[in-house]
């Protein structure tokens, strides 16, 4: 026969329960707002706004000797307004699809108070909606810049090219050829995009510009906002249209969810593969690695609520079967007994009746 529990053992347990409940919904809660870190992953929210209809992100990446050109990018462009046709998607108030595309390389800038070899992203189509980085002085550069000649500078490569960050309208060399200063912009301050940023002093410019100056070069990241009137409709269609090559389409929207945080559990120790010949820039990187911190979270949740769920489902079958067990003790026999003695009042007037007798 199993001794009872002591009291000091329940408020034992008790106390391990309620430790681990709290410690799976701090987990829980420590991947709801890792998720909500990297604006560049909330494109497809932002771009939706107060619609109905729902948009879905993707990024497209492609092996280094992959890379496509903006002939390839504008036929693409051409095929999604055709299949947006095709579904009879419309939408009164904003386009139905939003784009950019980048690449990345050196450059050497120079001004007359300094020089160096810098990291450039070149961008285009509308780069700075997705990855909305913080401007310190400045605008941003567009697809719809007349002149492609505008750059942004981040915090430290103004510095050292002009000692300060107020820098709009002033003139700097790269690779030898002329450009102005559109702004200055501080990098991501969140804990991942630190960690996946290394390239030092950099800035962004145009990808027209940048193939001007380097001839080989060619688009190695596109992303893509577009209408989702059924799930999968936007990916499905880039599956099929996008010139990925051997490359990788990743589903930006949804990337955190609880689903999709199990699945990358299910890939612990072989995420970490490249095969495909994919270099991440770092704002995939960043994202990345915020996936993996999610994961890690989302198991340490489930770990640490096990024995609660237990612990609730064995007092749950217990009270059943305490409140199944005084309705057999308590109430059946009481009913048993009334449902006998209106059979005997029932067979005795039944008796009477027939014999002619009643009850005075």
């Amino acid at each position: 026969m199993k001794k009872p529990w002591t009291k000091k053992k329940r408020i034992f347990f008790a106390v391990l329960n309620s430790a681990l409940a709290l410690a799976a919904l701090v987990f829980l809660g420590l991947t709801l707002l890792l998720s909500r870190q990297l604006s560049g992953q909330q494109a497809a929210e932002r771009w939706q706004g107060e619609s109905e209809l729902a948009f879905t992100q993707l990024s497209c990446y492609l092996p280094v000797d992959e890379k496509i050109g903006l002939e390839q990018v504008y036929t693409f462009r051409t095929a999604i307004l055709t299949k947006l046709k095709e579904a009879a998607v419309e939408e009164e108030s904003g386009s139905l699809f939003a784009d950019a595309w980048s690449t990345t390389g050196k450059v050497t800038a120079s001004t007359s108070l300094g020089k160096s070899e810098v990291s450039a992203i070149a961008v285009g189509g509308r780069f700075f909606d997705f990855h909305p980085i913080r401007l310190i002085s400045g605008s941003y550069i567009s697809e719809s810049d007349l002149m492609k000649d505008r750059v942004l500078l981040d915090e430290d490569l103004a510095w050292l090219l002009f000692g300060g960050t107020d820098l709009q309208g002033l003139e700097l060399q790269i690779n030898g050829a002329p450009f102005v200063v559109a702004g200055v912009i501080e990098r991501e301050q969140d804990f991942a995009s630190k960690k996946a940023y290394t390239a030092g002093m950099g800035l962004y410019m145009s990808f027209d510009a940048y193939a001007a100056l380097e001839e080989t070069a060619g688009i190695n990241c596109y992303e893509l906002v577009m209408a989702e009137p059924v799930d999968g409709f936007a990916l499905s269609f880039a599956k099929e249209k996008f010139p990925i090559g051997q490359g990788e389409i990743i589903q930006n929207s949804g990337r955190f969810s609880f689903e999709n945080r199990v699945k990358l559990l299910g890939k612990f120790g072989s995420r970490s593969m490249q095969t495909l010949g994919v270099v991440y820039p770092y704002w995939e990187n960043a994202a990345r690695c915020v996936e993996d911190w999610c994961a890690l979270f989302t198991f340490l949740a489930l770990f640490a609520s096990v024995l609660p769920v237990v612990t609730v489902a064995v007092i749950t079958v217990r009270y059943i079967r305490r409140g199944k067990n005084k309705v057999e003790e308590d109430l059946l026999p009481s009913l048993k007994d009334r449902t006998q003695e209106a059979i005997r009042v029932r067979q005795r007037r039944r008796w009477e009746k027939k014999h002619g007798m009643h009850e005075e």
